[in-house]
């Protein structure tokens, strides 16, 4: 079974394995997990990371920002995205692996993992 094939027809001409990183089992995850239709339910990029808890949190009370931290709660489109976005800080010398090494300098390998699955989520949203 030839899966790129597969993912190209299911999601309506959109080569998802064109992304950087993403692998077989991402695709058959967002198979599973969103399907074909399931990116329409979300009016925005923003709704699509906040369903994933791949957003921040923010509480602000009187100006002051209180909490940034990533809610808890899990699920498998979200831990797929956390995968490949660590494949991504191995590659060398592509666009997605230099936001990842200037996210893990300042702020330290999780914190980039968490911040390029955020963008492979508004990648794959776009697509």
């Amino acid at each position: 079974m030839d899966l790129n094939q597969l993912a190209y027809q299911y999601f309506e001409g959109t080569d998802f394995m064109a992304i950087e990183g993403v692998s077989h089992a991402t695709v058959l995850t967002l198979i599973s997990e969103v399907g074909p239709e399931g990116f329409n339910k979300f009016p925005t990029a923003k709704h699509f990371t906040s369903w994933l808890r791949l957003a921040p949190n923010n509480r602000i009370s009187g100006g002051k920002v209180l909490s940034r931290h990533i809610p808890k709660g899990s699920n498998r489109l979200k831990t797929a995205l956390r995968q490949s976005a660590n494949a991504i800080g191995n590659l060398k010398d592509t666009h997605l692996s230099d936001f990842f090494r200037r996210v893990a300098f300042r702020k330290g390998r999780q914190a980039a993992v968490s911040a390029t699955a955020r963008k492979l989520a508004v990648i794959l949203w776009n697509m």
